[in-house]
C-alpha cells in the first residue's frame, strides 16, 4: 500500500521553488558550479522540513563524488511513523543554461514509494519519449524511419508535420541525418532533456517525439512525469566505452534490455514537481519585479492524473531560504534569517 499522500505535493513544489530561486541569482554569470551548488544547497535544506523518511535514489552522484544530494542520502525529518519514500532529484536540469542565460532550465524532484525507483548503472541511456497518442506504439529497437512512419500514421498527419526533439550533440549526427532524410521537422536543444521528454506529452508544446542519448537520471525523472501524463519513455543503457560495457556485462546487466516507464517508476503513485529557472517550452523562468520574484511550477500526481501549474509571488523583503550549509538565510542579502 502506498505511503505517499497528497499532503506532500505542495511541499515538493516549495523544494523546487527554493532551488530555482537560488540558482536564478547566478543567471548569466557564467558559473555553472555556483548555480548547481546553490540549487543543491537550497533543495537539500528544504527537504529537511518535510515529514518523511526519504532516500535519494537518483541524485548528484555517489557520496564520494557529490557534496550534496548524493545517491543513498537520507532526506526529510525522519520522524517516527512518517512515510518511507524514494526520492529522485535534479536540482538544476541545465546548469549551463542558467549560467549563460539560455532557455529551458528547470529544477526537478519526484517522490514515490520505497523501492519503486529503478537505479540505472550508466550515466547515459538511449531514450525514446512520446505522448499519450503514441504510447505503446513505437519501438526503440526499430529504425528511425519506421518509428516516424508509424507515428505519422497514428497521428493521421504527414511525416513532414512531425516534430522530433534531439539534443544537439556530435553523437547524434546519424540520428539527425536520418530524421532529415525521412522528412520530419527537427527541434535541436542544447541541454535540458527532462523538459524535452515531458513536452511530448503536452499538447501546447507542439512536439511529438524525443529521441537520443542523454542522462540516465534525467530519463527516470521524465518517467515520473510521464506516468501522470499518459506518455511513455523507453530506454536502453548506453555505456560510454568498452570498459564500462564490460563492467556492466560482468555485473549481469543485459545491454539489450529495454526499460519502459513502469520499469523505471514501479509505483502507480508518484508525485513530480518542477519549477522553471529560465523561460522554456515547459515553464516560465524566475522573473523579478522590484522586490517580488515570480516562479512558475508544474506538479503532477500519477494516482489521480492531476496536473497543476502554480504561480507564486515571493516577497523578497521577507523571503528566507533554508540552506543545508547555513540554515535559513535571507534571499536578498544572504544574512541569517533571524539576524
Amino acid at each position: 500500500m502506498s505511503q505517499l499522500s497528497k499532503e506532500i505535493t505542495l511541499e515538493l513544489v516549495r523544494v523546487t521553488e527554493a532551488a530555482a530561486l537560488m540558482a536564478s541569482k547566478y543567471l548569466g554569470r557564467g558559473d555553472k558550479e555556483m548555480v548547481d551548488k546553490l540549487a543543491s544547497d537550497a533543495m537539500r535544506g528544504m527537504l529537511d522540513y518535510i515529514d518523511m523518511q526519504g532516500v535519494v535514489i537518483i541524485g548528484e552522484g555517489e557520496k564520494d563524488k557529490a557534496p550534496m544530494l548524493y545517491i543513498g542520502e537520507q532526506v526529510g525529518n525522519w520522524e517516527p511513523n512518517t512515510p518511507e519514500l524514494d526520492i529522485a532529484v535534479d536540482p538544476i536540469d541545465g546548469t549551463r543554461l542558467v549560467a549563460y542565460g539560455l532557455p529551458n532550465a528547470i529544477s526537478v524532484i519526484a517522490a514515490t514509494d520505497r523501492g519503486a525507483i529503478e537505479y540505472l548503472p550508466t550515466f547515459y541511456s538511449y531514450k525514446l519519449a512520446v505522448g499519450p497518442e503514441l504510447a505503446g506504439k513505437l519501438d526503440i529497437n526499430a529504425s528511425i524511419r519506421e518509428n516516424l512512419r508509424v507515428a505519422a500514421a497514428i497521428l493521421n498527419i504527414d511525416i513532414s508535420e512531425l516534430t522530433v526533439v534531439i539534443l544537439n550533440r556530435d553523437r547524434h549526427r546519424e540520428i539527425i541525418e536520418e530524421v532529415r532524410k525521412v522528412g520530419a521537422r527537427i527541434k535541436l536543444i542544447s541541454d535540458g532533456d527532462i523538459a524535452a521528454a515531458i513536452a511530448t506529452a503536452l499538447p501546447e508544446s507542439y512536439v511529438d517525439i524525443y529521441i537520443g542519448i542523454g542522462g540516465s537520471p534525467e530519463a527516470t525523472l521524465a518517467a515520473a512525469a510521464l506516468k501522470s501524463l499518459g506518455g511513455e519513455i523507453q530506454i536502453k543503457l548506453w555505456p560510454i566505452d568498452e570498459k564500462e560495457r564490460n563492467d556492466l556485462i560482468e555485473k549481469g546487466y543485459d545491454l539489450e534490455k529495454v526499460y519502459k516507464t513502469d520499469d523505471l517508476i514501479k509505483s502507480d503513485n508518484v508525485i513530480f514537481a518542477a519549477t522553471g529557472v529560465t523561460d522554456g517550452d515547459l515553464l516560465r523562468g524566475v522573473k523579478y519585479s522590484k522586490n517580488i520574484a515570480i516562479t512558475e511550477s508544474l506538479v503532477m500526481r500519477s494516482k489521480t492524473k492531476t496536473l497543476r501549474k502554480i504561480i507564486s509571488h515571493h516577497n523578497l523583503k521577507y523571503k528566507t531560504i533554508p540552506l543545508k550549509s547555513e540554515g535559513e538565510v535571507r534571499f536578498i542579502n544572504g544574512k541569517k534569517g533571524n539576524d
